[in-house]
């Protein structure tokens, strides 16, 4: 097979196009949310976020068909209910943050999956459940770009904000800085993404393309400059392979992209020279410590 048959010949096709095009929009804004949220450790948050959403995509689907907008709308209100009603729980209760994120996500999951149950066809809604990247309309396409677009400007006016408010909420707080403001707002910006990945990816392989390239940049960057850039570098090279990937051997573009950007996580684990397992284990050797111990 040729380097033509194997690179060139697959985007000669529309779908094949849009679907490219659909990834390298959110690689933008997925690989830039998800180092923030891995830094935060507001990853399982994440997950929460996009597991929430199923409830607001199928009353969605259920009165109103396959409209985009409408879909879009069921996404948006369950996954802010989901992000307010946490945010809310934890400052008027003693239940904490992560744990009323776990129990409203639980909460919605099943309502979720109670309306799915209640539809006559599920065939389509499929799609939102577990993506079509090669799928996408061109609606879908400009939801995706407005995403990432607004993903991207917000980084680029408020990169001292989001620097601060990472690595020191206090001082960022004693400055002058809206702490929940920031905080709110990187909640709703990864909602706004994960609608838009709905059609590509769906709701359960989502958050893949956000976290994978994120923890896997973390495992070989010290600087947050640094980490952004390769974050959304091996977002844009994973879901190039996994394009390509499901459309050599037939699988399912979404599973394939996180496979690709999986095996870059588990490859980078091992032998990143200072964070990897490999390194971690060599040092001790050396140092005479042995490998049975945990790593400082």
């Amino acid at each position: 097979m040729t380097f033509h048959d194997l690179f060139v010949e697959p985007f000669s096709y529309g779908f094949m196009q849009r679907g490219l095009l659909s990834a390298v929009l959110l690689s933008l804004s997925g690989g830039l949310l998800g180092s923030i949220l891995v830094l935060r450790r507001l990853a399982l948050m994440g997950d929460a976020l996009s597991h929430s959403l199923l409830p607001g995509v199928a009353l969605a689907y259920a009165l109103f068909g396959t409209s985009t907008l409408a879909l879009f709308f069921g996404a948006l209100i369950a996954g802010l209910l989901t992000a307010a009603g946490s945010a809310l729980l934890s400052r008027l209760t003693r239940v904490k943050e992560d744990a009323a994120f776990g129990s409203l996500f639980i909460i919605f999951f099943a309502l979720g999956v109670a309306l799915v149950s209640l539809l006559k066809s599920r065939i389509d809604l499929m799609h939102f459940l577990f993506g079509n990247i090669l799928g996408v309309s061109p609606s879908d396409l400009r939801l995706s770009a407005l995403a990432s677009a607004l993903t991207v400007v917000v980084f680029l006016v408020f990169y001292r904000s989001i620097l601060l408010e990472t690595f020191d909420p206090i001082f960022h707080r004693a400055t002058g800085g809206h702490s929940g403001l920031a905080h709110i707002g990187v909640l709703c910006l990864t909602v706004l993404n994960l609608i838009a990945a709905l059609q590509a990816m769906g709701i359960v392989l989502a958050l893949g393309l956000f976290l994978l390239p994120a923890v896997t940049a973390y495992l070989w960057c010290d600087r947050l400059s640094h980490l952004l850039l390769v974050s959304v570098a091996t977002a844009l090279v994973g879901s190039f392979a996994g394009i390509l990937v499901s459309y050599h051997l037939g699988l399912a573009s979404g599973a394939s992209i996180v496979l690709s950007l999986g095996v870059a996580f588990l490859v980078s684990a091992v032998i990143s020279p200072r964070y990897g397992v490999g390194a971690r284990l060599w040092k001790r050797v050396r140092e005479g410590k042995g490998v049975l111990h945990r790593a400082d």
